[in-house]
């Protein structure tokens, strides 16, 4: 019986579709004063501030990780990003397989929580990226002495991070991602269609990628501007 050969390398993504340009540090509006310019210095060079991103779902976590990672690689550190939610319950491993990154991004701590061989898990890792000089930047939508955690070391060390807390836009911040995203794509969009879509994207601008990603392609196929109309037979099915 032949025994398999080794297992093919995994190729390296391209940085374009790691992390989407919509999702760039410098893509991100309305932050908090001197937000992005700390993420920017924890991605990019050893020895920053752990940073802890807090804020409700939707105010762009993922999206200032993500851009972190982006940052990062353009200054040649392994970045990496991890969704704590789809390693909960076997956290330990998908720790252990991070190790040897300058940039380790973990989203949404509140996923684990309350769960405390993960706890645990992510404890020993916070210890030993401290002492491999990687740099930890967390998420989630408490701050940590809101988040249900049942390891006191493990809330102790989160408490130790540099905080930045995010707030949910106003309908003007709204107003300016929307035209932002439009514009990275050259849309060509009207005031009347940014209007009628601010009142039915949600407040959270969740989706608003895939959302411009359809927009940008169904325009494309009918060679026509993004009006109210337009919006209408996208979106609704309206003839």
């Amino acid at each position: 019986m032949t025994s398999p050969g080794p297992t093919p390398a995994v190729p390296q993504l391209p940085l374009a579709l790691r992390y989407p340009p919509d999702q760039r540090l410098d893509a991100y509006l309305h932050a908090p004063p001197g937000a992005v310019e700390q993420l920017h210095a924890a991605a990019t060079c050893a020895g920053g501030d752990w940073l802890f991103v807090a804020g409700a779902p939707g105010v762009g976590k993922t999206h200032l990780l993500l851009g972190a990672c982006a940052a990062a690689d353009g200054a040649q550190r392994r970045a990496v990003y991890l969704p704590l939610h789809a390693a909960a319950g076997r956290l330990r491993d998908a720790l252990v397989a991070l190790e040897g990154h300058d940039l380790i991004a973990l989203d949404g701590v509140e996923c684990i929580a309350g769960h405390r061989e993960d706890e645990v898990a992510l404890f020993d890792a916070h210890n030993r990226a401290r002492q491999s000089g990687a740099t930890l930047l967390y998420s989630a939508r408490e701050q940590p002495d809101s988040l249900a955690l049942v390891l006191p070391d493990l809330h102790s060390r989160l408490s130790q991070c540099t905080r930045i807390v995010l707030s949910p836009l106003d309908d003007e911040g709204r107003r300016d991602v929307l035209r932002q995203r439009a514009q990275r794509r050259g849309l060509v969009i009207d005031a009347a269609a940014l209007d009628w879509l601010l009142r039915r994207v949600d407040r959270d601008l969740a989706g608003l990628t895939h959302l411009f990603d359809r927009l940008d392609r169904a325009s494309l196929a009918a060679k026509r501007r993004i009006t109210v109309p337009f919006l209408r037979q996208t979106l609704e099915g309206v003839p």
